[in-house]
C-alpha cells in the first residue's frame, strides 16, 4: 500500500474514514492560485482523446475480469460555482460524501470489483497560492479489483502528468479520469 500521506491531510479528521483500511492510497501535489472549485471542474472536465481510446481498450479488458462498460463517459464540463458540494448529490459518476468550502472534498465511485474516492484537499500557502492534494483511494471487494488496478496503474500516474504544467497557468488539467478508469 502507497502510504505517502501528509501530516497536513492526516490533520483533518473528517478524512480518517476514508484512509482507514485502504488498500491503496496515492497523493499527487500541485500549487496554484485558483479556487478548490476551479480547480476540481477543470479536473473533471478534462478528457483528452488518449483517454477516450483508453477507455475503448478498459471495454475489452473488463470482460476478462465479468464486467462490463456501458460506453465511454465523456467529461462535463462544469462551472465552478455548479460543482456539487452537497453529500450525496452526483457529479459524473462519483457521488459527493463530504465538502468544504476551499477545504476539502471528496466524492466516490463503487463498483463490484473496487470502491475508489477522489479527495482534493486545500492548504493555504498565503495569498492567493494554494497546495492541493489530490488523493486516490481505493478499496478492493474482490479478487478483480487488485487485478483491475494494478493493470491501470501506469495510466492512472499518467493522467497526472498536466496537473504540474497547466496548474499555475488557471487550468489545472489533471486528469480526473484517473478516477474514472476505476469506474466499469
Amino acid at each position: 500500500m502507497n502510504m505517502k500521506i501528509s501530516s497536513y491531510i492526516r490533520q483533518i479528521p473528517e478524512l480518517a474514514p476514508f484512509l482507514d483500511h485502504a488498500d491503496h492510497v496515492d497523493v499527487k501535489i500541485a500549487i496554484g492560485d485558483v479556487s478548490m472549485r476551479k480547480f476540481i471542474t477543470s479536473m473533471l472536465g478534462y478528457q483528452p482523446g488518449w483517454v477516450r481510446l483508453l477507455y475503448h481498450v478498459r471495454a475489452m479488458f473488463v470482460r476478462f475480469l465479468g464486467m462490463r462498460q456501458e460506453g465511454v463517459p465523456q467529461a462535463k464540463r462544469l462551472k465552478p460555482e455548479d460543482l456539487p458540494m452537497k453529500p450525496g448529490s452526483h457529479v459524473a459518476f462519483f457521488t459527493v460524501r463530504m465538502a468544504e468550502e476551499e477545504r476539502y472534498w471528496v466524492a466516490e465511485a463503487e463498483d463490484r470489483h473496487l470502491k475508489a474516492a477522489l479527495g482534493v484537499i486545500v492548504e493555504p500557502l498565503g495569498g492567493n497560492r494554494r497546495r492541493f492534494h489530490l488523493i486516490t483511494v481505493v478499496y478492493y471487494h474482490n479478487w478483480a479489483g487488485p487485478v483491475y488496478f494494478n493493470v491501470i496503474r501506469p495510466f492512472h500516474h499518467l493522467d497526472n502528468l498536466p496537473l504540474k504544467t497547466n496548474l499555475d497557468t488557471g487550468v489545472s488539467q489533471a486528469l480526473s479520469n484517473m478516477a474514472a478508469l476505476l469506474r466499469s
